[in-house]
C-alpha cells in the first residue's frame, strides 16, 4: 500500500483575488503542513492546476500560478486539468499507477467542485481516500458561505458507500503519512 497527497487548484486567481476563499491563510498553512509531512515520509505530493483558455486561469498566466505562500518543491509532481475531475483527460491516474499508489489524501479548492468531483471519481476508481476536512475551501456563494459548503461536503463525502476503497474525513492535525512503499 502506498499513498499520495493531492493538492487541488490552489492557484493565485482563486486564492489571491478578493474576496478570498473561506479561511484562505489557514487553509494554505494546513496544506503546507500536510505537504511537509508527506515529503518527510517520501510520499509523493501532486499539485493539480486548473486551466481555462482565454481566462485568468489560462496556462502560464499569473492567475494560473501557485500563491507565493504555498510551499512547493522540485520533487512535487504537477498535473494540468481543464475540468473539475482531476482524472478527466489528465495523466493523474497514470502517475498514481506507475507508483503503485492505492491511498489518496485530498485537499485544496473548491470544496463543492474540483475537490468533490475528484474525491468521488477517486472513490469510483477504488482508491482508499482521506479528505482533510479543514484543508479544502471555497468562496462564499449566494446560497451558502464557504464555511457551510466545506462543512456540507465533510458531512456528505464521509458517507459515500458502495466503493472498494475506504473513506475517511479528518482534520489536518490527525493526518499522518507512513513511509512510502515503492512498487
Amino acid at each position: 500500500m502506498s499513498t499520495a497527497l493531492i493538492i487541488i487548484d490552489v492557484q493565485k486567481y482563486l486564492f489571491d483575488v478578493e474576496p478570498h476563499p473561506f479561511e484562505r491563510d489557514e487553509t494554505i498553512a494546513r496544506i503546507n503542513r500536510l505537504s511537509a509531512k508527506a515529503r518527510e515520509a517520501d510520499v509523493p505530493v501532486i499539485v493539480v492546476q486548473h486551466e481555462r483558455a482565454n481566462h485568468q486561469l489560462a496556462y502560464g498566466t499569473d492567475g494560473w500560478e501557485l500563491p507565493d505562500d504555498l510551499v512547493v518543491t522540485n520533487s512535487d509532481l504537477k498535473v494540468r486539468k481543464t475540468a473539475p475531475d482531476s482524472f478527466y483527460k489528465t495523466n493523474l491516474k497514470e502517475l498514481l499507477d506507475e507508483r503503485g499508489i492505492t491511498d489518496l489524501t485530498i485537499c485544496g479548492f473548491a470544496s463543492e467542485f474540483c475537490v468533490d468531483t475528484t474525491f468521488r471519481r477517486a472513490a469510483s476508481l477504488g482508491f482508499n481516500l482521506r479528505l482533510v476536512n479543514d484543508a479544502h475551501t471555497t468562496h462564499d456563494k449566494e446560497h451558502a458561505t464557504g464555511q457551510q459548503i466545506r462543512e456540507h461536503h465533510n458531512n456528505t463525502l464521509v458517507f459515500l458507500r458502495g466503493y472498494e476503497g475506504s473513506i475517511a474525513v479528518l482534520p489536518e492535525a490527525d493526518v499522518e503519512f507512513a513511509q512510502a512503499v515503492t512498487a
